[in-house]
């Protein structure tokens, strides 16, 4: 029987649901502000920044180390975030095959909204073998007016897609995007594995996830019928 789709369309967030960045990215951040003087643990730099943009943090950044971030040093953050990302990054474990499968189901109504910058997200995207499977329905926060946890970046994808938001189902991991994802009129599923700069079901259910999973072979069952 053919399986056919209960919503409109899929928006993805892309770190930590279509790409396990988030480890590189905050690896590069936390040996930066140690740089700085900010003597926190990586683990204690994944609660912090996870999810978040970091030109929003730039107040708690100078509050630790006396310094405002300013353009040369996030362009440095950015240099080096990419040489880890095109050197170690690989796809979420059952993504690959759980994106195109719902690309058939959802023909030109998948897309990727992201907080990251562009360069970012096309960078990721290529390099596990996604980008052509978006189709160029790839949306960047950045050149949005506001960044998650505002709704601005699905509300990007749901009017280029010709769709309304509230028909959409979001695909976020962490509490800013599931936010964002809400505050959109959007459906959010919680993508919530046994990682460690993933949140817990109970974190993503309590700021407006509708439910919750743990592994991309699950997803398909939440998006098809």
């Amino acid at each position: 029987m053919a399986a056919h789709p209960k919503f409109s369309a899929v928006l993805f967030d892309c770190d930590g649901v279509l790409v396990d960045s988030e480890s590189i990215t905050n690896g590069v951040l936390h040996a930066m502000l140690v740089e700085l003087g900010w003597q926190l643990t990586a683990e204690e730099c994944i609660a912090r920044f996870v999810g978040k943009m970091l030109r929003d943090e730039a107040d708690i950044i100078e509050e630790h180390t006396g310094f405002r971030i300013d353009d040369e040093w996030m362009t440095e953050f950015r240099r080096r975030r990419n040489a880890g990302l095109e050197a170690s990054l690989q796809a979420i474990p059952g993504v690959v095959e759980t994106v195109h499968r719902l690309a058939e189901s959802y023909p030109n109504r998948i897309a990727c909204a992201s907080g990251a910058d562009r360069p970012k997200i096309e960078l990721q995207l290529r390099k596990v073998g996604l980008f052509d499977a978006f189709g160029g329905r790839i949306f960047s926060g950045m050149e949005q007016p506001n960044s998650k946890p505002s709704p601005d970046v699905y509300l990007a994808a749901a009017e280029s897609l010709g769709i309304d938001p509230a028909e959409a189902a979001v695909i976020e991991d962490s509490p800013t995007g599931v936010m964002a994802g809400v505050a959109a009129g959007s459906r959010v599923l919680g993508f919530c594995p046994d990682s460690p700069v993933h949140h817990s079901v109970d974190t993503l259910l309590a700021v407006g996830a509708a439910e919750t999973f743990a592994t991309m072979g699950d997803l398909p069952g939440l998006l098809l019928e």
